[in-house]
């Protein structure tokens, strides 16, 4: 019998709309994890969200916001006191902050940021220089750092002074006098040193570090490769200036592949579902006006071997079959070369090198899937459409044939179109599934048409 998962949002949602005092309200909701909390805000009506935000302190509010969506976060902030929302917003994460005052208007931005403390004024300000797509801009100014010359004693008490208003002390920074990176400490190391213990001897200045300018792309596999809490980010001039916590980066992981998902799929960015209609058909149209032109050339292709087809109309029936595994492959092939190319230290050797394995595993499955078609496409002419076995093996050799030549190409194109695009300095995820798919058709049909053109009627003579 599986064990019953606990329903803590229905327990949030019965506790708020009891009639307790709003004290015993605050203790109770104190228990629940901040994630649960803010799932169970979507079931509360407004009236309920606003007699909850009169209650909630502060602190525990910027905590629930930290896992609200920015349009649900936004939502909430206009049904409060102005006055509260800023101190709100003083309190959470700073690369949060400045994405949710992105989306307000400039007068409102201008009250916001006018009520907010100094100190979170100061750290918008740091983070607001860097481009959405510079690693700066998702950075937040919640750590703590001292100087490295201090002593264990001393750095104890930076500690707590500093772990009031940061609450990220699981990796400790350290700076030179100049406010230079210095290096980083383990907490769990500053807290089992003994008092005579030099703070040098904790401080790892080998920790990895990025630079705020940085573009996100750039920076996300080095990122991925580490697996600390938080990664420091430095100004030009070496000056710490913020950390990447790990929360920040596994987001980041993932808008980089919902952002790779819709180029495979051939759109320009991600779609939402509230995306106006103008916006979605102007990401999607560039890419189908390209498709459009190329199918039509298919189409053409297939009009060429008008002759053939009219000779044998029997292999229009297995056209189909060469075409949708041709295209199989070929995003196959390109996936694996998506992937392949997140390296970017690539060697030429090693692009020839992928290009071979590619052919190889299509020519390898093209062959194997090839005469499996040869004998029950065979089978099928003969026995459900009356051929004789001379014939049938005949077609179903050259289905056969063609399919596993088709599958070698369309295995070399998969790879090859994404590496041009790499070659000269274009996102290789914009060789989308459905280009490769488009080109891979092409390919299958002028293959599978020029061989049965050139094998059953040229050849064999059953046309």
């Amino acid at each position: 019998m599986e064990p019953k998962v606990q329903d803590f949002k229905s327990e949030i949602v019965a506790i708020i709309r009891s009639d307790i005092s709003p004290g015993v309200l605050r203790s109770k909701l104190d228990d629940y994890h901040e994630n649960d909390l803010a799932e169970a805000l979507l079931e509360l009506s407004s009236v309920e969200q606003k007699k909850l935000f009169r209650i909630l302190g502060q602190d525990m509010l910027s905590d629930i916001f930290e896992h609200t969506d920015e349009e649900e976060t936004l939502k909430y902030l206009d049904e409060m006191d102005v006055k509260k929302a800023a101190g709100i917003l003083s309190k959470m994460e700073t690369d949060t902050v400045v994405e949710i005052l992105k989306s307000v208007s400039r007068e409102k931005r201008q009250l916001f940021v006018g009520l907010m403390d100094e100190e979170a004024r100061n750290d918008i300000s740091i983070i607001s220089v860097f481009d959405e797509d510079e690693i700066g801009s998702r950075m937040t100014t919640n750590y703590i750092s001292f100087r490295e010359t201090l002593t264990i004693k001393e750095a104890m008490s930076a500690l707590i002074e500093q772990a009031e208003k940061n609450d990220n002390i699981t990796t400790l920074f350290t700076v030179a006098e100049d406010g230079t990176f210095y290096g980083a400490i383990d907490l769990k190391d500053l807290i089992i040193a003994r008092r005579d213990t030099p703070l040098e001897n904790l401080i790892s200045t080998s920790y990895p570090y990025v630079y705020g300018h940085t573009s996100i792309d750039d920076c996300i596999e080095k990122l991925k490769d580490y697996s600390e809490d938080s990664i420091p980010v430095l100004s030009d001039e070496n000056r710490l200036l913020g950390i990447i916590t790990s929360q920040s980066i596994v987001e980041l992981v993932d808008s980089e592949m919902g952002e790779d998902y819709a180029k495979l799929a051939g759109l320009s960015a991600e779609e939402d579902l509230n995306e106006p209609l103008r916006e979605s058909m102007k990401k999607r149209l560039p890419w189908l006006s390209i498709l459009l032109v190329l199918g039509m050339l298919v189409s053409s292709v297939v009009g060429a071997f008008e002759a053939v087809v009219s000779q044998l109309t029997i292999i229009m029936a297995f056209q189909s079959l060469i075409l949708d595994m041709a295209g199989n492959v070929g995003t196959q092939s390109l996936a694996v070369t998506i992937r392949v190319l997140m390296d970017e230290n690539l060697t030429g050797r090693q692009k020839l090198s992928l290009v071979w394995k590619e052919m190889n595993v299509g020519l390898c499955n093209g062959l194997l899937l090839g005469s499996i078609s040869v004998v029950v496409v065979g089978l099928y002419i003969r026995f459900f459409k009356g051929a004789t076995f001379g014939f049938a093996f005949a077609v179903s050799g050259c289905v056969g044939f063609s399919l596993m030549v088709a599958m070698l190409i369309s295995g070399m194109v998969g790879t090859c179109i994404p590496l041009f695009f790499n070659r000269i300095h274009v996102d290789p995820a914009v060789a989308s599934g459905p280009l490769i798919t488009t080109i891979n058709d092409l390919v299958a049909v002028v293959t599978y048409y020029s061989l049965s053109w050139l094998l059953l009627i040229q050849i064999m003579h059953l046309g």
